[in-house]
């Protein structure tokens, strides 16, 4: 099924007999496999509207992110939160939307600074499994009463509706970007240097460790600032660093952002998600190729095929997702963090008010 209007998502839903797989561009087949009728989104394409003086822009769920990121780059605007492009790392064909990435929550490396996708996500309209159409928030961010929706449906995975529409806040792109890159360091020496770095007043909005053991940290603002800015952190933090700018940069970040260095290398990928400070600790459990962004609280771990990393973390602060492995891999291990009882509980009924026949992606987040 591929719905051209939400009038048409809304019928679809409440005629369905069974279970459906709901697909934006099928570029994250993330999660347990789902069995049921496929529902695409594709046919909800289209900005609804788009406001650069007032930083705002709402678009349809189905619309390619491509787009968006062209209409915006038109004005010099982008989305705060540099979403990550999954179609290398997972093999994906498709092209990303709007509705998968909000669905995934997909945040890239300037998270220390901006937020997550749901932190810049000011509302949403989707069709809940009853076929009721639900609208929450708007064009302005705004105090609600009862249910967070907007939030609630970031990170949902098409679990609890079907997003129709989306509405974000937008920032100007920077009249510069440039990186400083360290030689390599091991993880201990690297979580200290980004911790370091974002503690100053800098404003460093990305920190990431790549697989060799290199950190980088990234500075963007008016072109003077952050000459001024660079300068100042590489004296601040000592040490013998490189310096890359302009498009030699952003070419560094987006294989940061997308894991790269993991592609086509054989093994699963977890992404465990952490305090920056437990992350050398989690890392010698580990015992495999690691990337570390958001300063250390997140990292990327490749490791055999069929490893139940949990296992060998054992008890942490924090929360593993395999997003990377076979369908019989994810058939059986739990792909998302079990949750304890008391989230279980919550999830469960917020599961049983929005889709309360079990239609949505039944079984996908466990």
């Amino acid at each position: 099924m591929r719905p051209e209007s939400e009038a048409d998502l809304a019928e679809a839903i409440r005629a369905a007999q069974g279970p459906l797989r709901v697909a934006g561009g099928r570029t994250r087949d993330v999660g347990n496999p789902v069995a049921g009728e496929l529902l695409e989104t594709g046919g909800l394409d289209g900005i609804t509207l788009y406001d650069p003086g007032a930083l705002t822009l709402v678009v349809q769920a189905g619309t390619p992110l491509a787009k968006v990121e062209a209409a915006l780059a038109a004005e010099g605007q982008r989305l705060p939160f540099e979403p990550m492009d999954t179609r290398a790392l997972l093999g994906g064909q498709g092209a990303p939307t709007v509705g998968g990435m909000v669905a995934a929550n997909a945040s890239g490396p300037r998270r220390v600074q901006t937020g997550a996708c749901r932190d810049s996500l000011i509302g949403v309209r989707f069709v809940d499994g009853a076929g009721a159409v639900i609208k929450n928030g708007g064009r302005v961010m705004k105090n609600v009463t009862g249910y967070d929706l907007v939030k609630l449906m970031a990170g949902s995975w098409g679990t609890l509706g079907v997003l129709s529409e989306c509405s974000f806040k937008l920032l100007p792109v920077p009249d510069a970007q440039a990186t400083l890159i360290s030689d390599a360091l091991d993880v201990p020496q690297a979580v200290d240097l980004m911790s370091r770095a974002l503690g100053t007043p800098y404003e460093v909005n990305g920190a990431a460790r790549d697989e060799a053991g290199r950190v980088a940290l990234r500075i963007e603002g008016f072109s003077e600032q952050v000459r001024y800015r660079l300068g100042a952190l590489e004296a601040a933090l000592g040490g013998d660093w490189s310096r890359i700018e302009g498009e030699a940069s952003r070419e560094l970040w987006a294989g940061l952002r997308d894991v790269t260095g993991f592609v086509g290398r054989a093994g699963d990928v977890w992404r465990v998600s952490t305090r920056p400070s437990r992350a050398p600790e989690l890392v010698a459990r580990m015992d495999c190729p690691v990337l570390l962004d958001w300063g250390g609280g997140l990292i990327w771990a490749l490791v055999p095929e069929g490893t139940d990393l949990r296992a060998r973390l054992g008890q942490f602060d924090g929360h593993a997702t395999l997003i990377r492995a076979s369908e019989a891999t994810r058939a059986s291990l739990p792909v998302f963090q079990p949750e304890a009882a008391p989230i279980a509980a919550l999830s469960a009924g917020l599961r049983a008010k929005f889709d309360p026949r079990g239609i949505l992606n039944p079984g996908l987040m466990g």
